[in-house]
């Protein structure tokens, strides 16, 4: 009977290559996700809500998001389609709101009886800065309820005041 022994003098060393690469593999991977899931949202100082429900979107559902700077630059995933200090034409975020309203699942207008025109479902959420004039919000308000748009529920986005946040997690 032949039995092997363990020798410490032909101690087999571990190859750490692919190991680290797999490991530079995942973290590449996480950078990526991580930003595509920030891709709708700019850096604006929202308004403080006095009392607002928490936001948590569903991922699989479609909600157009448009960001609006206080100069009322419009940006949608970190494209601007309005400057009004460039060209003052909304062509391009009633297309986008047009597009959107074909890809959001459909209600009828009606919903008890089921009758009237099919209308989208989900809503737009508008993240203005708190130094925005109101005249651009109502500018999307208006090309919301266009022929072939009729996106009819909107949602505002407000930041959460960071004193009464420190007083629930007390």
């Amino acid at each position: 009977m032949n039995i092997s022994k363990h020798d410490p003098q032909t101690e087999m060393e571990m190859n750490m290559t692919p190991m680290i690469d797999v490991v530079f593999l995942l973290i590449i991977f996480f950078m990526i996700i991580t930003d595509l899931t920030q891709q709708d949202l700019e850096d604006l100082r929202l308004p403080i809500a006095q009392a607002a429900v928490p936001d948590k979107p569903d991922p699989k559902v479609v909600r157009p998001v448009i960001n609006l700077l206080h100069s009322g630059e419009m940006i949608v995933k970190r494209q601007t389609l309005y400057d009004p200090e460039v060209k003052d034409d909304l062509t391009e975020i009633e297309r986008y709101l047009a597009d959107q309203a074909r890809l959001m699942p459909k209600e009828h207008l009606n919903k008890d009886a089921g009758t009237g025109p099919m209308i989208p479902d989900n809503p737009l959420l508008i993240r203005a800065d708190q130094n925005t004039e109101f005249k651009f919000i109502q500018r999307i308000m208006e090309k919301c309820g266009k022929q072939g748009i009729q996106i009819w529920k909107l949602e505002l986005a407000a930041a959460e005041d960071p004193e009464k946040a420190k007083e629930e997690q007390e």
